[in-house]
């Protein structure tokens, strides 16, 4: 499943005399346990006396990604892809430069670093920009390794596992007439230098197994996932049988109840969201209002920096790899700037209270960097992206929540949806009840929220005291990029859907 792959290897001494570095190093490569992973082994060294004319990073990546689908009992995608290569980013008087390749090679190596240079001057040429607009910080130093140090199964044992699954929710659930199942790994390898001395190397991984079932519903076809999985590989996010079971009979109990379930009544409306719908809202219809190049484009959280944009009850974090003891399902220690990965509160007590920043939008908005750039492939350059964005959890227990109901609706899972820099959202609804005098009545079938996040938040009156988390979305802003994203339930008024 796992393609071996080695480094390359960079001339020591090599000298790139037009921006006054040299680099040297040798490639190596790491065993970890069954598996092996590159390491490149990159490093600078400044030249004796000589000054760097501008700050430059250098990127080396590696993303392998792996889907193995089973509809029914039969394959139908069996993939895996690679793609590596190199990268330098050159910041030359205000303007950045950018190039990629490949082919990662000693040669290469001068190659993309030289045309991110003369990038950066040819687009000086052309538009006046103000070299006061970069933040320069140490750079950071460290290693994230999470490849696993089990024995790695084979395409063929993975299959197997999905028939395994296949042939018990056939057997103990003759009314499910179809059976998705999805075996989904990403994992991204990168290593990052730069001319303020950062030495990063990151293994990250994540593995999730997609469960998707239908039946027919008094109304037509009905439909619920659930997935399993989180950050590692495959072999560490195997979930037990016991488990397994469990949450797979919740999930059928679930079906049952939508197949006979009923439309939701649309307008205004007193509702729970989960922690599913609380995530999404907290990613989608504020975090990226509050993204530092959205906030520049004009996004409504500008206008309202310091002020109240949510109820008292709400504190909004975006965590960098580490949250109430535990580590996030999208953990960042260090970004692809080479900035060290900080914790950051946007919403403090319902007032907005910074954004989310590069080392480029700190300079200009006069504030340290909190390591948020970050690119998907080699040949991205780093933007803005959230980590692991939640809403905090509060005081009150679900039951209170649901009696203090008397007509409404508990919304449970979403399908997509979008946002915009106003902070006005869409989201699909594919999981809800309808709460009846402070009790769940009736399951829904697929509906739509919309609203206004900086006030539907301030309509919240109730915060639940249990956090959860998912990670196995992708965020795609201009190119895709893994995030974590969680919270307690919040009880709020907002538009509901109908027939």
């Amino acid at each position: 499943m796992r393609k071996k792959v080695t480094g390359a290897t960079l001339c020591v001494g090599q000298t790139i005399d037009f921006i006054g570095f040299t680099v040297y190093g040798d490639s190596t490569t790491k065993n970890l346990s069954k598996g092996i992973t590159v390491k490149w082994n990159l490093k600078w060294d400044f030249e004796s006396g000589g000054k760097l004319q501008s700050y430059t990073e250098i990127r080396a990546q590696e993303n392998q990604f792996a889907n193995i689908s089973m509809l029914n009992g039969e394959v139908v995608t069996n993939n895996t892809t690679q793609a590596s290569g190199i990268s330098a980013r050159t910041f030359v008087d205000g303007a950045w430069g950018f190039s990629s390749h490949p082919e990662i090679s000693d040669s290469n190596l001068a190659v993309v670093v030289k045309s991110s240079f003369k990038n950066a001057k040819d687009l000086k040429n052309f538009q006046h920009f103000s070299s006061s607009h970069f933040s320069k910080i140490p750079g950071a130093h460290g290693e994230q390794n999470l490849s696993t140090k089990k024995e790695i199964l084979s395409a063929a044992q993975r299959i197997d596992y999905l028939k395994n699954i296949n042939d018990l929710i056939l057997k103990r659930y003759p009314k499910i007439h179809n059976r998705s199942l999805t075996i989904r790994e990403q994992t991204f390898i990168k290593e990052i230098i730069n001319s303020e001395s950062a030495k990063t190397f990151d293994h990250f991984c994540r593995s999730y197994i997609y469960v998707t079932l239908s039946m027919q519903g008094n109304h037509g076809p009905v439909s619920l996932l659930k997935v399993f999985g989180g950050y590692g590989e495959f072999e560490d996010q195997i979930p037990s049988e016991e488990i397994f079971n469990s949450e797979i009979e919740k999930i059928y109990q679930h079906l049952l109840n939508k197949s006979q379930g009923v439309h939701a009544q649309a307008g205004i409306k007193d509702v729970i969201l989960d922690s599913k719908m609380a995530g999404i809202l907290a990613h989608e219809a504020v975090g990226h209002t509050v993204e530092a190049d959205i906030v520049k484009g004009g996004s409504i959280a500008r206008e309202n920096m310091g002020l109240e944009v949510a109820s008292p009850l709400i504190t909004m974090m975006d965590y960098a790899h580490t949250a109430f003891g535990k580590t996030c399902p999208s953990p960042v220690y260090f970004d692809d700037e080479g900035t060290p990965a900080e914790d950051t509160i946007l919403i403090k007590e319902g007032v907005l209270k910074s954004f989310m920043h590069s080392k480029e939008t700190a300079a200009e908005f006069g504030v340290k960097p909190t390591g948020h750039a970050r690119a998907w492939g080699f040949n991205d350059e780093p933007l803005i992206r959230m980590r692991n964005t939640a809403i905090l959890p509060g005081s009150q227990n679900l039951e209170e929540m649901i009696a203090s109901i008397d007509d409404g609706y508990f919304l449970m899972d979403h399908s997509n949806g979008q946002a915009d820099s106003t902070s006005e959202f869409m989201f699909g609804v594919i999981q809800g009840y309808e709460i009846k005098k402070g009790k769940l009545g009736k399951a829904i079938l697929d509906t739509t929220i919309s609203g206004v996040a900086f006030d539907m938040l301030k309509t919240v009156d109730m915060v639940s005291n249990e956090m959860n988390w998912v990670g196995a979305g992708t965020c795609g802003k201009k190119q895709a990029m893994h995030v974590g994203m969680g919270g307690p339930a919040i009880k709020c008024k907002l538009n509901i859907g109908g027939k």
